[in-house]
């Protein structure tokens, strides 16, 4: 069986399970939606606390299939002919995606869409619900007993100091697209000229590389080993790894963070438009930001209050927020493909 049959067949089943589950009548069905979206803790804080807040708010029962966003927008490649999602939510490079291959319809208008940055904002048919910042992060503890300075710029990765002691994804993840897209913008390129992220990588990050590895949790292993000092890594992945005590620091370059927006967008050929829609709204109010804001999302509704604690530890408010870069995701999905062929022939060899 092809990948894209097996994910038409597990889709599949998550509807007939869901289906069995919810005691399915015509009634019901009309009164449920069908949501795809991050799985772990993600999933967890959805179906334990959004979705029976929703429901008791609207009537409307949610029917959350979890899956990373590759997941989400394979099932809607899959379903082209005839979409079960009613609403998908997805990292914003899958999401351009989705976009540009008419898998998401207009949002409606709604007085909340007013109080979103323009960061979250994807043209009209799709909005974010969360924002992480990428940046550097670094062993404080390491960089003491070395006598390092803290790095502050996207070029101080590739100190010779750091020979062997840094790591970060390869280009099939979103951190590693975003190290070629910020280091081809310091060293005078952009999305639309990728040669100098290229070559600045290619001379000099590239000996700094202890390895590659585009699983959080291995990269975590890399700094609790000790296998690795400095990164590139989410502010979210950051502070978690901080919370269990390890002594590691989050750094917004002097060119600026990435944005790595998590949005969300109603599907077409949608048999609960309006449902949708209001679901996609009420991600978007204060209470539910200040709820997502426990994942590591930064609230992309500027009326969000957050206390000090949880504040400092993800973008938040509009100081972070400029700090943060937006990538041109319709220029890099036009052209990753080609990118990552180059990078593996040499980058990661």
């Amino acid at each position: 069986m092809n990948d894209t049959n097996r994910t038409v067949v597990d889709f599949a089943r998550g509807i007939l399970l869901a289906l069995a589950l919810y005691g399915a009548g015509q009634a019901i069905a009309q009164q449920t939606i069908y949501v795809g979206g991050l799985g772990g803790s993600t999933q967890k804080l959805f179906q334990e606390k959004i979705i029976p807040a929703f429901k008791a708010r609207t009537g409307t029962d949610v029917v959350y299939i979890p899956g990373n966003s590759t997941d989400v927008l394979a099932k809607l490649n899959a379903q082209r002919r005839g979409q079960q999602l009613n609403v998908a939510i997805m990292d914003d490079g899958p999401m351009y995606e989705a976009i540009q291959s008419g898998y998401c319809d207009k949002l409606a208008d709604a007085p909340v869409y007013a109080d979103i940055y323009e960061t979250a904002r994807f043209g009209g048919k799709a909005i974010g619900v969360g924002m992480i910042a990428t940046g550097i992060a670094y062993n404080k503890a390491a960089f003491e007993k070395n006598a390092w300075p803290a790095p502050k710029s996207w070029m101080d990765l590739t100190d010779p100091r750091f020979k062997q002691r840094f790591t970060m994804s390869s280009l099939t993840a979103t951190y590693g697209v975003h190290t070629l897209v910020m280091f081809s913008r310091v060293n005078g390129g952009s999305e639309q000229n990728i040669e100098p992220g290229f070559v600045a990588i290619e001379k000099k990050l590239v000996p700094n590389v202890a390895a590659f590895s585009s699983s959080p949790a291995r990269l975590a292993e890399m700094f609790k080993d000790r296998e690795a000092d400095i990164a590139v890594w989410g502010s979210s992945r950051t502070y978690a790894l901080k919370k269990t005590g390890f002594p590691v620091e989050f750094v917004y370059p002097k060119e600026g963070a990435v944005a790595l927006v998590t949005a969300a967008c109603p599907i077409v050929q949608n048999s609960s438009s309006e449902q949708s829609q209001a679901f996609i709204q009420y991600l978007l109010t204060p209470e539910v930001q200040q709820w997502l804001s426990t994942e590591g999302w930064g609230p992309t509704n500027r009326k969000t209050k957050l206390d000090g604690d949880v504040a400092a530890t993800l973008p938040y408010g509009a100081d972070d927020i400029r700090k943060l870069v937006k990538i041109d995701w319709n220029a890099v999905n036009q052209k990753r493909a080609a990118w990552v062929s180059r990078w593996n022939r040499t980058v990661e060899r």
